[in-house]
């Protein structure tokens, strides 16, 4: 069983600078909550990009941070890097700041299937890398994170992770086998509630509630259930069945939603996710 961290941080924990290799939307989420959290300040933050995404520069220029079209002078002007683009991209990326990392740098790794073996060989032999899922949720310091920590990695740069991870929301340390259906569960995870949460809010509208009041309401029951599950500490066929009155509408909704297959389509979708976590490992 593994146990989640709580924000527990040190509001003392020095100010560190921190840059983003990539500067996609979960680098901007998470950039956004280390900002909330105080722990980096917005000048103590640099971002490389390509040069014709303006988009991705302009939303770090907002947060009052440094963009550069350059990763080399990411990794010369960072306590802590954090690789932010597609696992095709991953390998230039190395190979732009190999020369620029040492073993006082941290290396923090978001890129999905790209693995600590692939990482380390890519970097210079006592290089600290550190696999780590967080996932959108961490805009709103309600991220759930997990991280692998490399061979070099010392117990001062575990504690720096946690920190960092930690004021965006929960997280783990957990084995490097996990990290696939980490990526299909917490990392996917956020898309497939919001599927649910809309379609929970058509129906609503279907019925004739307002869209506006349909979506407000079907996102506070998917918070107050999450909620509810995560302090009550019960199974959560428990708390279904404390709702569900015989013959009632509760009963009538599960009925439907069993008979169409609701949960059999989430389990396959997290194995779907998971297998292709696992396909693009591979293709590295």
């Amino acid at each position: 069983m593994f146990v989640f961290f709580k924000c527990r941080y040190n509001i003392h924990f020095r100010m560190i600078r921190v840059g983003f290799l990539g500067a996609g939307k979960m680098a901007q989420a998470l950039a956004k909550g280390f900002l909330k959290s105080g722990l980096v300040k917005s000048n103590g933050i640099i971002a490389s990009c390509a040069p014709n995404d303006l988009a991705s520069a302009q939303a770090f220029e907002s947060l009052g941070s440094k963009v550069t079209f350059d990763n080399r002078e990411v990794a010369q002007n960072s306590d802590v890097m954090i690789v932010a683009v597609k696992p095709s991209i991953v390998p230039i990326v190395l190979s732009d700041i190999k020369d620029h990392v040492t073993d006082k740098s941290l290396l923090l790794s978001i890129a999905m299937g790209v693995t600590l073996d692939t990482l380390q060989k890519s970097l210079p032999e006592k290089s600290k890398v550190v696999r780590v899922m967080p996932n959108t949720p961490a805009l709103v310091q309600q991220a759930v994170s997990v991280f692998v920590p490399g061979k070099n990695v010392t117990n001062s740069d575990i504690e720096l992770t946690k920190n960092l991870l930690l004021s965006v929301g929960i997280c783990d340390q957990v084995p490097e086998y996990l990290l696939d259906v980490v990526t299909a569960l917490s990392g996917s995870g956020p898309a497939y509630i919001f599927l649910i949460i809309e379609a929970m809010a058509d129906g609503a509208v279907r019925m004739g509630m307002p869209r506006d009041m349909a979506l407000k309401l079907s996102a506070k029951t998917v918070l107050g259930a999450a909620d509810m599950l995560l302090n009550i500490q019960e199974h959560p066929g428990k708390l279904r069945d404390d709702v569900t009155s015989p013959a009632g509408t509760t009963s009538e909704g599960l009925h439907v939603l069993e008979s169409h297959g609701v949960r059999s389509a989430i389990v396959k979708a997290l194995e779907a996710a998971t297998n292709k976590s696992k396909e693009i490992s591979q293709l590295k």
